[in-house]
């Protein structure tokens, strides 16, 4: 419907003026830094890190570290049944290549916004949700996403990472 489209239109004009920006130089470091986010790789080693060496809080650890898995899992899930594809603008190639061409919801965006909320009851959260944030923006930058993946990714992460914070 119109709503539809006016999202829609949004998405793509948001999308069109982050990517215009996407040049090098800054291009291989935003490459490297992303892929640290493929299938959730940063998170996880940071959550079986936290499980492995404090142990006071382990149990802590390992709710925080199941509940970054299950979001990726879940993310995956999600991207299977919805089916969007990733832009394709010939004027805007992606510059990096994606495990598959399914692109609602970003899982790097709720990997990364589960990992902020459910470890942040744990170490600094003003790094974490920093990192998330510029993780998940890193997919648009690249052209993989569009501003919406990334939005719901991030709030399908916030909405599952709170399930994995253990306060005490």
């Amino acid at each position: 419907g119109p709503a539809g489209r006016a999202i829609a239109h949004v998405d793509v004009r948001i999308y069109r003026l982050i990517r215009t920006a996407a040049r090098p130089p800054a291009l291989e470091p935003v490459e490297r830094f992303s892929k640290l986010g493929e299938h959730a790789g940063l998170w996880l080693v940071i959550g079986a890190t936290g499980v492995a060496l404090d142990r006071p809080r382990r149990a802590r650890w390992r709710r925080a570290l199941i509940t970054v898995t299950g979001t990726y899992l879940l993310n995956t899930a999600i991207k299977g049944v919805v089916r969007r594809q990733r832009p394709a603008f010939d004027e805007l190639p992606a510059l990096v290549p994606t495990p598959t061409a399914l692109s609602f919801p970003s899982a790097h965006a709720s990997s990364s916004f589960a990992a902020a909320r459910a470890y942040s009851c744990l170490m600094p959260a003003g790094p974490l949700y920093a990192v998330a944030g510029a993780m998940a923006l890193s997919r648009v930058y690249l052209g993989v996403h569009y501003p919406s993946d990334i939005a719901a990714g991030a709030a399908l992460g916030m909405v599952l990472g709170a399930v994995g914070r253990s306060e005490a």
